[in-house]
Order: C-alpha cells, then structure tokens, then sequence
C-alpha cells in the first residue's frame, strides 16, 4: 500500500534532514508522527520514526557522567566548522589518529573493539576547528545499534583501514555490508552529498561523503604502491591517501583535504572603524551570504540587519552589499543594523 505523504510531513522530513542541534532533530521527529497519515502503508515508517525519538530522547535525556543512572552521549552535538566521523573495521587505528590530531585521551589497546562509545575531539586548523569524532569499529561481529543515528548528525567520514592488514579488502566489504544494513551510503563524490534526495520513501537514509585514510604506512615498503593496489582489487574509488597514525606521516593532509571539498570559507568579522578579529574566523560553505554570517554572530541580527561593508575577494574593498551577496574565502565583513 503507498505511503502517500503529505505536503505536511514532506515539509516536517525536510525540516528534519537540515537541522543539526539534536534537539531540533527531536522537535521534527515529533512533528513527523503528528502529521504523518496513519494507514497500513505508512506502519513502516511510523515504527521507525517512534524507535529513533525513543532512542534521541533517552541519549538527550541521559543526566551527565557521574550522575544516578549517567552513561556516555551517543548523539553527539555537533561543533566547530564540521563533524568528521572516524569509521574503520576493528584495529585499523581509528584511536591512535584521533588522539594524534586532537589531543584526546581515545582509548588505545592492541586487541579488537576498544572503543565502545563516540568519542568527540576538536581538530584545529587554520583558525577553525573540526569535530572529529570516533567510533566504535564497524564490524559484523560487533554490531553497535545505535551507529546510524548518531552518523546522523556528521557532515562528512573519514574512512580508515589498515593498509599492512592482508585481510583488508574483506574488511572493507563487511564495513560496506554493515552500513548498508544500516541504510547509511558512504560517497565517493563530494558534491552529491547530503541526506536522501526530496520524495524517497525513506526519510532516514543517509548518505556521507568519505575520504579513505590508508593507516599503518610505517607498517609497508612501498605504501602508495599498497595503496595503488588496494584500490584497484577492491573497487574501492573514494579520495585517498597514506599515513601513519604512529609516525605522524601524512596525517597533515587530512584537514587542507576536508576544507576543499566540503567547500568551506572562513569569513572575519569587523566593527566600524575597528580592526578585523582575525583570531575567531567563521566558517562557512561556500555559496553562503552574509545574512548567514550574522545569523551566527547572533540569532536575531539577521532580521535587523541592514547592509554590510565587505573586504576581500568577493567584491571590491568596503564595498556596501545586501544580505544575499555570497561569500568569498578570507572575506571581512562589517554588519550594520
């Protein structure tokens, strides 16, 4: 029987494949059961969308470490300019990068499945930061139920895997076999990223723009020969490259590599006759404007917000604009209310 949803729940779905804060995400699941229409062909549906406001509101609802009955977040609030989702099989040295790029106290061991519940870190560069968060690893043997509702939330993954593991390419498989499970597609191409598309039936889909991060090339003679050759055996054609999560080889690329193609710009913010403070840049996607910018200095400022003076390349120095002129990276912006 067709689900024949309404522009209501269509309008709830959409609302609920933008927002991040995990509160908000609560809020449109509510709203989607409300107006969802009730019938066989929408039962599916209902079930699911019951289950993850069931299991959103218990994670939102948890009382902090050390209170009665208190246990680690699995929806994890997303910071800084991205959350990064670390996924790899078990050992391929997920912790060891998480701790080498954000200073965090990830838990390392040689034996499988250390980590058991996300693990958030802030990695810096350039004067923004990105949210690097671990997971447990993705494995069939260990399955983690709760994974595809708290990958909601991460703009993009960083694949790892083992590139000294013979066993490799049957890992990969069985990571792939466990996310589809999970109805969660990792991409290849960057600029198809984002939830399901408008109208499919499945409003939960996920699907997250991945870059493949070759661990352990300490570990191999030749690692971009091994790197070469992996690709080729398992099909495998995300954006990739070698490190060494024990020597620190490599792992400089990954923050240039997710600021490129997640589109991000870093826009400065000035006062009249002040300088720029250039010490706490915003960071945007490319294509965004500045009602966007003052839209994150202050909720409210975008609705008073009467025209802007811009350095930089998106127009000429001090330039007066509107609020829907684009951004450009390195922009200053001055906000006049």
């Amino acid at each position: 029987m067709p689900a024949n949803l309404t522009p209501d729940y269509r309008a709830a779905e959409a609302a609920f494949r933008k927002a991040r804060d995990p509160g908000q995400r609560l809020e449109w699941l509510r709203e989607m059961l409300r107006v969802i229409p009730k019938h066989k062909g929408t039962d599916h549906l209902q079930g699911d969308i019951k289950r993850r406001i069931k299991e959103l509101s218990a994670d939102l609802e948890r009382p902090k470490a050390g209170g009665a009955h208190s246990g680690p977040a699995l929806v994890i609030r997303p910071e800084g300019a991205a959350q990064i989702a670390l996924l790899g099989p078990p050992n391929a040295g997920k912790s060891s990068i998480h701790r080498r790029l954000t200073g965090s106290d990830a838990q390392v061991a040689p034996y499988r499945f250390t980590t058991q519940y996300p693990e958030p870190g802030m990695m810096p560069y350039e004067g923004i930061h990105f949210q690097l968060l671990d997971l447990p690893a993705v494995s069939p043997e260990h399955p983690v139920p709760w994974l595809a509702s708290t990958l909601q939330t991460a703009d993009a993954c960083l694949l790892v895997m083992d590139l000294a593991d013979p066993a490799g390419p049957e890992e990969m498989a069985a990571v792939h076999a466990v996310l589809r499970e999970r109805r969660v597609t990792l991409l290849d191409r960057w600029e198809s990223a984002g939830p399901a598309a408008e109208g499919n039936e499945d409003a939960f889909a996920l699907r997250l723009p991945t870059l493949l991060v070759a661990n352990k090339a300490d570990r191999v003679g030749d690692a971009a020969a091994e790197l070469r050759a992996l690709l080729e055996l398992t099909g495998l054609r995300y954006p990739a490259f070698v490190v060494s999560a024990a020597t620190g080889h490599g792992l400089g690329e990954i923050c240039p590599r997710l600021f490129t193609h997640l589109g991000l710009v870093r826009v400065y913010t000035k006062l009249p006759g002040h300088p720029p403070n250039r010490d706490r840049p915003f960071a945007l996607r490319r294509g965004q404007t500045v009602e966007d910018v003052a839209r994150l200095v202050h909720k409210d400022l975008a609705r008073s917000l009467r025209y802007a003076r811009v350095w930089g390349a998106s127009g000429f120095d001090g330039q007066q604009v509107g609020s829907e002129h684009p951004l450009a990276d390195g922009d200053v912006v001055e906000l006049h209310t």
